[in-house]
């Protein structure tokens, strides 16, 4: 076996990295990845350089892939180290470029090492992308190698001691075999299925027509709208408007069987919009934008039609993204994300691992906190 870096996932054919993508996870998918890639929503001038580690067998055939960057900042990734980045710099050296294995601008957790689980050699082919990743930090003289949002599979198999582990903290909402939301909200305390109740019914009182729409149903003129949406959304949040429109017409070419688009209209047109990826047993909510200003639409369109959609579809959990302690009093509990991260300085390193065994300590109060004393959901 050898590993290697490309620069582009287009020296990999799609058949070759979608046959790893065991899980069928929509963000480790060639045609996702690529995507952000084609559009220049992904590049070495958004400071995403990507430099994916491969692994071939003695036949040439790719047996191992992950994707990774080179990145040359620390903005969206969703979990923070700007503060490291502060810290190393000030005491005289040079935090980028690192790496980092991550899916750009989406805080969800997924696969970062994609090997075939048949295969009698994975557990070879896994060490040899971690050790690809220290190379590639030793070699290059670079601070750090980061992946982010790993699965709990993942944050158990990587035992070398090198390796500094994480903890984060998100709100997921999870499917517990409803019929439909009205017996989702009777599982709810009173005061939480009342101010749901509420804000949905000041939804209506708008002239507001709401649709879920996927597949062949999407087209160019939507996206455009989408589009409109979320870069009015960025301007208001002082945020970067990361995504291209080519990319929502890429993905709605390659992948518009695994897009949920619910979008608001309002005298027959298009005002608002939430983008959801459709996995196997969980939706994705990404993206979402508006151009009218109407109280709880946000809520409705991200949370309340995308637990419906869950609910009628039997997905079992619904990820809203990162952040958002509002999620819960609509339903959303708290869970534990996880990252690791490989730093060379070897003091630093020690700093660091010092600083994520505090910050676990707090977040798993937190998550104990939360989930008990501020569950929304009645004990009766």
């Amino acid at each position: 076996m050898k590993a290697e870096l490309v620069s582009s996932l287009a020296e990999v054919g799609k058949s070759e990295w979608d046959s790893l993508n065991a899980s069928e996870h929509p963000f480790t998918s060639y045609d996702f990845l690529n995507s952000l890639e084609i559009s220049n929503s992904v590049s070495s001038k958004t400071g995403w350089n990507p430099q994916h580690i491969i692994v071939k067998n003695e036949k040439g055939n790719i047996i191992g892939v992950s994707p990774n960057y080179l990145k040359m900042h620390s903005y969206g990734e969703y979990i923070f180290d700007h503060a490291w980045a502060n810290a190393f710099e000030n005491a005289g050296g040079q935090y980028y470029p690192k790496a980092l294995s991550a899916i750009p601008f989406t805080p969800a957790t997924g696969p970062r090492v994609l090997i075939n689980p048949n295969n009698p050699d994975k557990d070879k082919i896994f060490e040899l992308i971690i050790n690809m990743f220290e190379m590639i930090v030793q070699n290059n003289n670079l601070s750090s190698a980061h992946l982010n949002f790993i699965t709990d599979n993942l944050n158990k198999k990587l035992k070398n001691e090198k390796w500094i582990k994480r903890k984060g903290l998100q709100f997921h909402w999870h499917n517990k075999d409803y019929n439909s939301f009205d017996d989702f909200l009777s599982k709810l305390k009173s005061s939480k299925r009342k101010a749901i109740k509420k804000e949905r019914k000041t939804i209506l009182n708008n002239n507001l027509v709401i649709q879920k729409v996927t597949g062949n149903d999407l087209n160019d003129k939507i996206w455009d709208s989408f589009y409109d949406f979320y870069l009015n959304t960025i301007d208001k949040k002082w945020g970067g408007a990361y995504l291209t429109k080519n990319f929502f017409y890429l993905i709605n070419k390659t992948m518009k069987n695994n897009i949920l688009l619910i979008i608001a209209k309002q005298d027959n047109k298009i005002v608002a919009g939430a983008l959801n990826f459709i996995s196997k047993n969980t939706l994705y909510g990404r993206n979402w934008g508006s151009i009218v200003d109407i109280p709880f639409l946000h809520f409705e369109l991200c949370y309340y039609q995308a637990i419906e959609y869950a609910i009628e579809h039997n997905i079992k959990t619904v990820e809203a993204g990162a952040q958002g302690h509002h999620k819960i009093q609509r339903g959303y509990v708290a869970e534990l994300t996880y990252s690791s991260h490989f730093i060379q300085n070897e003091s630093f390193a020690k700093a660091v691992r010092n600083f994520v065994q505090l910050e676990a300590m707090e977040i798993d109060k937190q998550i104990e906190l939360i989930n008990q004393q501020g569950s929304p959901y009645s004990n009766i």
